[in-house]
């Protein structure tokens, strides 16, 4: 299995357990958008900004749309993550989500990247 590049997404920049995302919903900054909800917290200790996804099934009930979903942040964080601050950030679907075009989820999670301090 080749090494991770600098645009993968290894374990490292995942929240990965239950703890870890407790720790983001406790006390988190949201930023609402039309079809995404994105919750970010601060690090103590400098590393590299961390996401996890919440894609739950209430709002997004076929798992087709819910991976495609998923797929589409990851690789919005991946290309970005170089620049991002560190941060634990939780993606959180809404209603609207399953139906959307995969250019405007795209766009929307951009959009709350770029308003990350």
């Amino acid at each position: 299995m080749p090494a991770a590049t600098a645009c993968g997404f290894p374990r490292a920049i995942r929240l990965l357990t239950g703890s870890e995302y407790q720790r983001v919903f406790a006390d988190a900054v949201r930023i609402r958008g039309r079809n995404l909800t994105l919750l970010y917290r601060a690090r103590a200790v400098e590393g590299p900004a961390r996401l996890g996804l919440a894609i739950g099934k209430r709002q997004v009930r076929r798992a087709v749309d819910r991976n495609r979903i998923k797929r589409i942040v990851r690789e919005a964080f991946r290309q970005r993550r170089s620049s991002l601050p560190a941060v634990d950030l939780v993606v959180l679907a809404r209603s609207g989500a399953a139906t959307c075009d995969r250019r405007l989820l795209r766009r929307e999670i951009e959009s709350f990247l770029d308003r990350l301090p």
